[in-house]
């Protein structure tokens, strides 16, 4: 069965820093690209970052770009995301995305993230 289980969320402060992990399993972790989606509430579900199937290519949101590193480990079929630098503004459930390119997608249900003083 497939699944994508995310962890690592919490309360932090500004400034401070989290490590969210997402495992997955039930499918061939290491022919998908990985991504990293968060979702405030109220607002829309937006992209933070991305890791080809190997790893090598990666992208960010601007608004994460010098404080977040998204990386993988495909022999323990694992996604992180490395968030440094947190803002009050990065509070969102934080998703993960497993993508086949024009194939099948799927998604974790979230960690919730909460930066606050």
């Amino acid at each position: 069965q497939v699944q994508l289980v995310e962890s690592g969320g919490g309360l932090v402060q500004p400034g401070g820093s989290l490590r969210l992990s997402c495992a997955a399993s039930g499918f061939a972790f290491g022919s998908y690209h990985m991504f990293w989606y968060r979702q405030a509430p109220g607002k829309e579900r937006d992209l933070v970052a991305s890791i080809s199937s190997g790893g090598v290519l990666k992208r960010y949101a601007d608004s994460v770009k010098g404080r977040f590193t998204i990386s993988r480990d495909n022999a323990k079929n694992t996604v992180y995301l490395q968030m440094n630098s947190l803002k009050p503004e990065d509070t969102a459930n934080y998703y993960c995305r497993a993508d086949l390119s024009g194939g099948t997608v799927y998604w974790g249900q979230g960690t919730q993230v909460t930066v606050t003083s």
